[in-house]
């Protein structure tokens, strides 16, 4: 099914809207026409756009006509070189992944942060409902801590109706606590509609992708590893998605992978393997997914070091 609707390779275009520092210089130039031509290029049916609340709303809560018209003006750049979007919202008031870097926080006790929450989605399926062809919705980027998800399960059957009256046949993405971990979607409730997809990422085995990651103390940024030491296979990946794969079929749901790569410090061979491995359980159960990054940010698949394995790269996107 994702396949079929242009929501199968995807690139993410992660430190453009998000995890920036909202300077114009940022905003209008860190992704432009050109990068958007060259992931079409590429073979990519589909883009994802990590953005903040605060892109689309001020302080006081009303809505920023500057933030949507440059969302807007993104999703028809995208649709011009055929490419799909998933607008995925990265950060909302009171609740960030990155308690490193972020001081929002609360969302999860907080009723007035779910309800601007919902005000927002509602907002976003007024402008963007109409591209349900072309145009994607995540709710939140990696909710993070188990406490969490009988809230979020609650917060998810709250907003997807209100999303509903604006957009009916919009794909709404879904994932879990453990940052959007495969191993926790089978905790989320059943989907609210057949539209609805469960998200996952995966950076498994975290201490092989983001061996030499200086923001989490998860990682001792000194060690290194190779791909040969990991543990990984196509075995490895069939077995960590296993429950995730379950649930979706259960209630014959699709499957994405909204974020998946590794670090920079890794060899191109090593990023290579890793990729074909994850890349063959992908194909094996259909699963629609989009790659942690375009550039830079750690991650960048047009970093100079990839330049001699770019085009095997690509093959497993």
């Amino acid at each position: 099914m994702l396949k079929e609707l242009g929501f199968y390779k995807g690139v993410n275009l992660g430190g453009w809207l998000s995890q920036c520092d909202y300077s114009d210089e940022r905003l209008n130039g860190f992704i432009t026409e050109k990068d958007i031509e060259v992931i079409a290029s590429w073979g990519a049916d589909h883009v994802r756009i990590p953005f903040d609340y605060n892109i689309l709303e001020n302080e006081d809560g009303s809505y920023n006509e500057t933030g949507f018209a440059r969302l807007d003006n993104a999703v028809k750049v995208c649709r011009k070189y055929d490419l799909n979007t998933v607008l995925d919202l990265h950060k909302t008031a009171g609740f960030s992944f990155d308690s490193y870097g972020e001081s929002e926080s609360g969302f999860f006790d907080s009723p007035e942060y779910q309800e601007r929450f919902c005000r927002l989605w509602e907002e976003i399926a007024k402008r963007f409902g109409q591209y349900h062809d072309s145009v994607a919705f995540e709710l939140l980027n990696e909710i993070t801590e188990e406490s969490y998800i009988t809230v979020w399960n609650r917060v998810v059957k709250e907003v997807i109706p209100r999303i509903r009256k604006y957009a009916p046949d919009t794909l709404i993405l879904v994932g879990s606590y453990e940052n959007n971990s495969a191993e926790t979607v089978q905790f989320l409730d059943a989907p609210y509609d057949d539209k609805v997809v469960y998200n996952f990422h995966c950076y498994d085995p975290l201490r092989f992708t983001h061996q030499g990651a200086y923001w989490t103390d998860r990682i001792d940024p000194g060690a290194r590893m190779s791909y040969a030491e990991s543990g990984c296979s196509p075995k490895f990946f069939e077995d960590f998605f296993a429950s995730a794969i379950a649930k979706a079929k259960a209630h014959g749901a699709q499957l994405y992978c909204g974020e998946f790569g590794i670090i920079d410090k890794v060899s191109p061979e090593d990023t290579i393997a890793w990729y074909r491995d994850i890349n063959s359980v992908f194909e094996k159960h259909g699963i629609g997914r989009c790659a942690w990054s375009y550039k830079e940010m750690d991650f960048g698949l047009t970093d100079r070091h990839l330049d001699r394995v770019r085009s095997d790269l690509l093959r497993y996107l």
